[in-house]
């Protein structure tokens, strides 16, 4: 029995999967440990952890595992890297190269359940996200933002590249509890998580948020439950708009009254338009093949 010390990341256990994998270890005689001060069931006395780079396997491991791997890593289960070694394993040296095809299979069912989990929570991370721009922190005419977020799994390195593309002309950085990454405009940086007394305060931005989260809420489409599905209440601390929704709902009600109460608009006849008359024209000059046979 061997235990494995790797760091809680996708490219730690990777790397180690495949020095096993190579050299012909099943899953059964492998017990994975995320830090290296903790003892295995069973454990050898001897640090399985090596620096080299191990040699890629003779046998292709399919690209939608590897998808699956990178997701299920960033959960917090303590069971993810054996099963994944097991799936791998199964999938190179077992034969079944169809198994992730097979949602019955009860690893497979379990890697599935940990990626939604994953796939949840890095869905919250995109859209509860508030950059703060620092004061006097700009470097070559680019202003610098700074974010508080509390992800619930270590979903940072997956978080990064949908904002690394969609913020990509101005500095930014992401700071949580377990990660932070940085962007200067060429590259990312990691560094190790931090308190939330290290994020800003609120700026001016926050009220642009409320003022925009103020204008798209619609009273008579109000779901209080499905609301609260999307945006959870944990998240709302970290959102400048969420100090408004008890206000909003309060105020629903006569809200959707004055909607109703007011009177519609008059309905204004379509612009002219040369072509579309034509166009008109030339179709209601035609009979329909149903027309013609009658």
């Amino acid at each position: 029995m061997q235990s494995i010390v790797i760091q809680p990341e996708f490219e730690s256990w990777r790397d180690a999967a495949r020095r096993l994998l190579l050299r012909g270890v099943p899953p059964y005689e492998v017990v994975w440990l995320d830090e290296p001060g903790e003892q295995g069931l069973f454990p050898t006395g001897a640090s399985p952890r090596e620096t080299i780079t191990p040699p890629e396997p003779a046998d292709r491991v399919p690209a939608a595992f590897l998808d699956l791997a990178r997701m299920v890593s960033a959960h917090d289960d303590p069971r993810r890297w054996s099963v994944l070694y097991a799936v791998l394993w199964r999938i190179v040296r077992g034969g079944e190269r169809h198994l992730l095809g097979m949602p019955t299979d009860r690893d497979v069912r379990l890697l599935d359940q940990w990626r939604k989990a994953v796939g949840r929570d890095l869905h919250k991370m995109h859209a509860f996200v508030r950059f703060r721009l620092v004061e006097g922190e700009e470097v070559g005419g680019r202003e610098a933002y700074v974010a508080w977020f509390e992800p619930q799994y270590r979903i940072v390195r997956l978080a990064s590249p949908f904002f690394q593309k969609r913020f990509t002309g101005m500095d930014w950085s992401i700071l949580t509890p377990e990660e932070c990454v940085h962007w200067d405009g060429e590259s990312l940086h990691y560094t190790p998580g931090v308190p939330r007394t290290e994020a800003p305060a609120g700026d001016a931005l926050d009220d642009l948020w409320r003022s925009y989260y103020k204008s798209i809420f619609n009273p008579a489409r109000l779901k209080v439950r499905a609301m609260q599905a999307e945006m959870p209440k944990k998240y709302w601390k970290n959102l400048p708009e969420a100090t408004l929704i008890r206000d909003l709902i309060t105020g629903s009600g006569s809200r959707v009254e004055g909607m109703l109460g007011t009177e519609g608009r008059e309905e204004k006849p379509a612009p002219k338009n040369a072509y579309l008359e034509k166009l008109a024209e030339r179709n209601a000059g035609q009979s329909s093949p149903e027309e013609e046979g009658q």
